[in-house]
């Protein structure tokens, strides 16, 4: 059975979702990345989990830079992808990375070549936004490019944590 509950942010309600005392989802109610079928054994209460990430939402919204190794998180997703999220952990507040950044990252861990697009893909199926910070991947001019949540939503978060930096 899965847990949810919601958190009103400054950008709009975000989703919470657990399983097995774990965070699976944290997404905005207007992504479409949640897996359809979890809402079918889903209980609308906020258990443990739900509530540690609501103190980490109200801790991160208030500029006071919390760390994820406060929450138990369970990254769905396929080899790659959690390569590419633990990268993602890693950028700290107010800066970012490039895709070409975290593809050279991985190509020199795995001795292997791949593309920009993959790493996008990887970013683009991220189940825990602003935890795992994917805001702060941008695209190697600078630009702001690909956010499950919008780019209004990206600029924001970039624009949030430069000020409390």
């Amino acid at each position: 059975m899965y847990n949810i509950g919601v958190y009103k942010s400054l950008i709009g309600d975000i989703i919470i979702i657990s399983k097995n005392d774990e965070l699976i989802y944290v997404q905005f109610k207007d992504s479409n990345i949640i897996e359809e079928d979890i809402f079918n054994k889903v209980i609308w209460y906020d258990n443990k989990v739900i509530l540690e990430t609501k103190k980490w939402l109200d801790s991160y919204f208030k500029g006071k830079k919390p760390k994820i190794n406060k929450l138990k998180l369970n990254l769905r997703g396929t080899n790659f992808q959690k390569k590419v999220w633990h990268i993602i952990v890693t950028i700290p507040y107010g800066k970012t990375l490039t895709y070409k950044d975290i593809k050279m990252l991985i190509e020199q861990d795995e001795l292997t070549k791949m593309s920009c697009q993959a790493v996008g893909q990887a970013i683009a199926k991220n189940p825990i936004l602003i935890i795992v910070p994917c805001h702060r991947v941008i695209g190697q001019n600078g630009k702001l490019v690909g956010y499950q949540g919008g780019i209004k939503r990206k600029q924001f978060l970039l624009d949030f944590e430069n000020d409390i930096i």
